[in-house]
């Protein structure tokens, strides 16, 4: 299947953004892991980073939070040129990375208030911020507690809080729900809305395309080191067009099932190998989806299921990805809550 990208703008687009990036490029010896990137987006929203593993996602997070210098190219977050200004650049910045990073031998409170002496906030300031942010993010009757008694999900909104003592205009967040149960993905959701409706701008990555959805504003697909499509939720899914047919086969028919559909449709479908199942657009809907049953049946293919239903996330992703392999992880590990001085000691795998 194909999809061509969403026709864009460049990111100055006559507007007031809060971050611009131009032409970036970073390399790893061999592996460009930015080619030239270029987005930029407006304050107050959520904007959503999109991409298979080694796309770029995380390098592009640590040039933003002044982690890695790019090769070339432009930066500025927040009114701030992170190369030629970084200090400034990190006082005006939070970020969680893809793994929760807390000493686990103090307790929620001493965790949050360090961060703050970091920030350079007096003792007093640091405390008093502590237990406003412990308080938004739910944590404050558990704040005494030592971290290695929380639970992992407790641990990620921890992580949220220290990068919120600073009171960040930008908050960057690379696969804050990464191993989260549902109820608490779910809650950090709300988390991040309430965020936004408090004056944080957000970036946000993540490989969960229901997550995407719900969140972002403006939502930018990247893969192999360039922004390849960008727009809302909607344009992407309009831009893909029509209705969506998806056909569970056994694996000895999947060939012939492809085969049906690429004919009938004159698009390539996408393959689920494991499980098993096919996606194509369906340009007319259920006539197509009509059509398509006769011709699965002339050619002896029993489904296991079949479904008409409108593009989603998922589709749009796997469309615009499918026949790119995701180049391998490379570069030091990407940083975890970070403020003015953070960044040793905090992992975050992946480029």
């Amino acid at each position: 299947m194909t999809a061509t990208s969403t026709p864009r703008s460049g990111p100055a687009a006559g507007r007031d953004l809060i971050v611009r990036v131009e032409d970036v490029t970073k390399s790893f010896g061999d592996v460009r892991a930015l080619d030239g990137v270029s987005l930029g987006f407006e304050p107050g929203i959520v904007y959503g980073l999109l991409g298979p593993n080694g796309a770029g996602k995380t390098t592009l997070i640590r040039v933003l939070t002044t982690l890695l210098p790019p090769d070339t190219g432009t930066v500025e977050v927040a009114g701030v040129d992170v190369v030629a200004d970084g200090t400034a650049a990190r006082g005006r910045i939070g970020l969680a990375g893809q793994f929760a990073v807390v000493d686990e031998y103090l307790t929620g409170r001493e965790n949050v208030v360090m961060v703050g002496r970091l920030y350079g906030l007096g003792r007093a300031e640091a405390r008093r911020r502590a237990d406003d942010v412990l308080e938004r993010i739910g944590l404050h009757q558990d704040a005494g507690r030592r971290v290695s008694t929380y639970s992992g999900g407790m641990r990620r909104r921890l992580d949220l809080a220290a990068s919120l003592v600073g009171r960040p205009q930008v908050m960057f967040l690379d696969e804050p729900t990464t191993g989260i149960d549902p109820r608490n993905r779910m809650g950090l959701w709300e988390l991040i809305k309430d965020l936004v409706e408090t004056g944080t701008t957000v970036l946000l990555t993540t490989q969960y395309l229901e997550e995407a959805d719900q969140l972002a504003d403006r939502i930018g697909v990247i893969d192999h080191g360039r922004i390849i499509t960008e727009g809302t939720a909607d344009e992407l899914k309009d831009h893909f067009g029509g209705s969506v047919i998806e056909l569970g086969t056994e694996d000895d028919q999947m060939a012939t099932a492809a085969r049906v559909l690429a004919e009938l449709t004159g698009e390539e479908p996408i393959r689920d190998q494991a499980r098993r199942r096919l996606r194509v657009p369906a340009r007319d809907g259920a006539q197509t989806l009509v059509a398509a049953v006769r011709a699965l049946d002339d050619a002896g293919v029993v489904p296991t299921d079949l479904a008409l239903h409108k593009p989603t996330l998922d589709d749009v992703f796997l469309a615009l990805t499918a026949d790119e392999d995701a180049s391998p992880d490379v570069g030091p590990a990407a940083g975890g809550s970070t403020g003015p001085s953070a960044g040793a000691g905090h992992g975050s795998e992946g480029r």
